[in-house]
Formats: structure tokens, C-alpha cells, sequence
């Protein structure tokens, strides 16, 4: 498929819908036309000569697109549908200050950004973050965006997008504790016996399993705030999480720091995921990240969303 060819098929899905309507426009313009001066009735012939030059774009499109494709039904329904696991601010949180659930964040923006641009409406559902994995694979979301870091073992088994969300400054993956044993924990050694939490499938479950020592308790919890609840009450030694997440953490539950030890990881930023097969689309969702990351404005979204998580006290359970 040519580039920018999604951007034609939304065109040629939003002309569609609004072809009940734009005829008697058409006819009122051609009237007024008549009868205004010799530049006018050239412009409006500019712009007739546009129009007919973008739905023919369209029919082109609609002609290479395979109509099964996920990108295809996609814009047939209108709407782009995201699964998100909202505990994990800036990126993905919950907003309830006007008296109902909103998900918003650096991530969500993004997911309006790309569904803006496919000329359709976003469509959220919040699910816990092993689950996302799950209803991409059996197609009941049209994509996952919820701070996935890119590892070998996704792309084998899923559509992976190029990169976003790239810092040149990134802090990487550490570990939480309470305040007063945050010096205790300097190398991986410094583990051996505790327990220590993370979030289920996520990346730094992977690096705890991967880097810490055999003889640490692991265990999974649903939501990241779930595992600062544990540490809290004392269940749990130790919650690892990204170096971004556990400084918004830390302005909400101030009895809670984090260790001088970080995870072995050089974090490259994060990735949709889709479904393998589905290539229109991952080419797609491609085209914008690249709009996208030329851009600047993730980082826009990263601050505005820090600032709206530090005023809600990201209380997200």
C-alpha cells in the first residue's frame, strides 16, 4: 500500500457520510455563484476541481485496501478501539474530578492523536494490563497503548509499531521502598530474601525475573497502585516500576523513595501493539508516530499530563 493511503480511505469513509447532505449545498453554491463576480465563480470551480481530485484519491484507496483488513473496518465502524491499564500515570490514568471516569494521559492523548488522524473517534476500555495482550490477539481491540516497551518475545507474537515516546534523557527502571530503607538496596544482592512486586506482564516483571537474585519472593500484582498499597501496609519489600511512574508515586505517598539500584535496561521509549497480521494498520499507526516523534508534542503531552496527575494526587484505584 502507497503511503498515505489511510489518510485517503478516511476521506473517502467521512465524504460517505456526508453525502445526504451536500447536495443542496452544491446547488445553493452553484446559485449564489451565478450570480457573484467572474473571481468567485473561479474559485468555487478551484475547489470543485479539489474535491473531485480527493475522492478520486479515495476510490483509488478503497480500491487497494483489502476490505477484511482490521485498517478497513476500522474506518468502516468510525472508530479506533485502544485497551489501557489506567494506573500507570503520566501515561494512563484515571480522571474522576467532574463526577465521572475519564482516562487521560501522555498515552491517551497519543490514542486521540492517531484516531484524529485515521478520521475516526476513539473508543477506550480499560482492562488490567495482562488482558490487553489477550483481546489484542483475539481481535476485541483494534490495538493496546499502555506504555508497552518493546521486547523480542512481543514481537514474535504480536504487531509491534515503530517507537515513540523516545527520551534522549530517559532514567530507565527502578525499584520503590518506604523512605527510611530506600539506602539499603544498592546492587541486586541487596534483594536477596525480600519480596518484591511489579506489575503483571509488564516489562519490569521481566527485570525483576531476569536481574535480581533466585531467592527474592516475586509476586505479580494487577495495578501498580495495588503494589504501593502492599508496600505501604509492609506486604511487600520492594515494587519496581519505571523511573518516570515511581516520581509521580513518590509526590502522592511521600513515605515511599526510590533505591540507588537500577535495572539493567536501556529504555528506547514504547510501542503499540496490534495484531500481527494486520499490516494496513501497523503501516498506518507507522505513518503518525513518525508525525509524531518529528514533532516534539508527545513530550507536550508527557508535562501536561504530569501536571494534571500532580493536581489529582493520582489517586487511581
Amino acid at each position: 500500500m502507497k503511503k498515505s493511503v489511510f489518510i485517503a480511505m478516511a476521506a473517502a469513509f467521512s465524504m460517505a457520510a456526508m453525502t445526504g447532505c451536500s447536495g443542496s449545498k452544491e446547488a445553493a453554491a452553484t446559485t449564489a455563484a451565478a450570480t457573484t463576480a467572474a473571481a468567485d465563480t473561479t474559485a468555487a470551480a478551484e475547489t470543485t476541481t479539489e474535491e473531485a481530485k480527493e475522492a478520486e484519491t479515495a476510490a483509488e484507496a478503497e480500491g487497494e485496501l483489502d476490505p477484511d483488513c482490521r485498517l478497513a473496518k476500522v474506518l468502516k465502524a468510525g472508530k479506533f478501539v485502544i485497551g489501557t491499564a489506567p494506573d500507570f500515570a503520566p501515561m494512563e490514568f484515571k480522571d474522576v474530578s467532574s463526577g465521572k471516569t475519564e482516562y487521560v494521559g501522555s498515552d491517551m492523548e497519543f490514542a486521540k492523536y492517531i484516531a484524529d488522524k485515521l478520521g475516526v473517534e476513539l473508543e477506550i476500555k480499560a482492562m488490567e494490563f495482562s488482558a490487553i495482550q489477550q483481546a489484542v490477539a483475539s481481535g476485541t481491540i483494534d490495538a493496546g497503548i499502555s506504555g508497552f516497551a518493546y521486547t523480542e518475545e512481543r514481537a514474535k507474537s504480536y504487531g509491534t509499531s515503530i517507537l515513540y515516546n523516545v527520551q534522549p534523557d530517559d532514567k530507565g527502571h527502578t525499584c520503590l521502598v518506604l523512605k527510611e530503607n530506600a539506602s539499603a538496596y544498592k546492587t541486586p544482592e541487596d534483594f536477596s530474601g525480600k519480596k518484591v512486586l511489579a506489575q503483571n506482564a509488564s516489562l519490569q516483571q521481566n527485570l525483576v525475573s531476569t536481574q535480581l537474585p533466585s531467592d527474592i519472593t516475586f509476586q505479580p500484582v494487577t495495578a501498580v497502585t495495588d503494589g504501593v498499597m502492599m508496600l505501604i501496609t509492609g506486604k511487600a519489600d520492594a515494587l519496581a516500576v519505571s523511573w518516570d511512574n515511581g516520581e509521580m508515586l513518590m509526590k502522592s505517598y511521600p513515605e515511599l523513595a526510590m533505591t540507588e539500584f537500577k535495572f539493567d535496561h536501556e529504555d528506547d521509549g514504547n510501542i503499540v501493539l496490534m495484531a500481527k497480521e494486520e499490516t494496513e494498520l501497523i503501516d498506518a499507526v507507522n505513518e503518525i508516530i513518525e508525525e509524531v516523534n518529528e514533532s516534539g508534542i508527545y513530550f507536550q503531552w508527557t508535562e501536561e499530563a504530569q501536571a494534571l496527575a500532580e493536581k489529582l494526587g493520582i489517586n487511581n484505584n
